[in-house]
């Protein structure tokens, strides 16, 4: 039987192959891991404890196989096949089709319709993940889940963003492309897109796929603005691995455990 980490960590032990020091996982009045996998939705508990027996569960950096190990969901951390679980079901993230002439903001002081009315039923206190203009539509995250917030909002990580731009002025040749993702200087310096790509066409009007990690204030706006093509609609349809899929306008959904788990993997959780 593992020894408790309460009770002092045992001795590291050293394979004979890899000499990696083994670090002790087990909380001695924690709850079983299959139980704990189990209840974030892995499946049955055989189907959990198969999992652990098959080296695909990892603690706090530590693969356990044993089924007799025991975890503290409150802090521990614990990966299936290289994806963070998200342990406590207090914490939820939900995906948000965010209207046009909706702030992005959970209380307005001069009364201006937020997209706190979308979620006024959960009973979470939820906060915005980055922000969407208010002439702007599309997938907008809440959560109540401070780090994963902190992370996807830090520019360190580049979370990519992409975004449906309609544009006037003309064709948009791959010139103007290419000056988009080489980069365009702005009042606040320069800025370059990720990827920008033509999606459909009309005599006035064309509809551009962009793709950029920026987050400043109206930047896909003023890179267009800058190029001579000014935007008539801008709808952000996915936030790294999460897409706005078929969501309709106002409506939200919580993200499921495979969502939540890249979305978390895609900011080192």
């Amino acid at each position: 039987m593992p020894t408790s980490r309460r009770g002092g960590r045992r001795r590291p032990q050293q394979s004979n192959s890899s000499r990696t020091p083994q670090v002790d996982v087990h909380v001695a009045d924690g709850v079983r891991l299959q139980k704990v996998l189990a209840q974030a939705g892995l499946g049955s508990r055989r189907t959990c404890e198969e999992l652990i027996s098959q080296a695909r569960v990892e603690v706090d950096g530590q693969i356990v196989t044993e089924l007799g190990v025991r975890v503290d969901p409150a802090s521990s951390v614990v990966h299936v096949d290289g994806m963070r679980v998200q342990l406590d079901p207090s914490k939820i993230t939900v995906a948000v089709n965010k209207p046009v002439d909706m702030i992005s903001a959970m209380s307005d002081p001069e009364g201006r319709p937020t997209v706190a009315e979308l979620v006024k039923d959960r009973p979470e206190r939820l906060f915005h993940i980055g922000r969407l203009d208010a002439d702007s539509e599309g997938l907008l995250l809440l959560s109540n889940d401070g780090e994963l917030g902190n992370r996807l909002a830090h520019p360190s990580y580049e979370i990519p963003k992409t975004y449906l731009v309609t544009v006037e002025g003309g064709e948009v040749y791959p010139r103007v492309l290419k000056q988009l993702t080489t980069g365009v200087e702005l009042e606040d310096g320069p800025a370059a897109m990720d990827k920008a790509r033509v999606v459909d066409a009309v005599p006035g009007r064309t509809l551009v796929e962009v793709v950029l990690h920026e987050g400043r204030n109206r930047i896909v706006r003023r890179m267009f603005d800058a190029v001579g093509f000014p935007v008539t609609r801008l709808v952000r349809t996915r936030i790294g691995p999460i897409a706005l899929g078929d969501l309709k306008v106002g409506r939200t959904r919580v993200l499921g455990r495979t969502e939540l788990g890249t979305l978390m993997k895609a900011v080192d959780l």
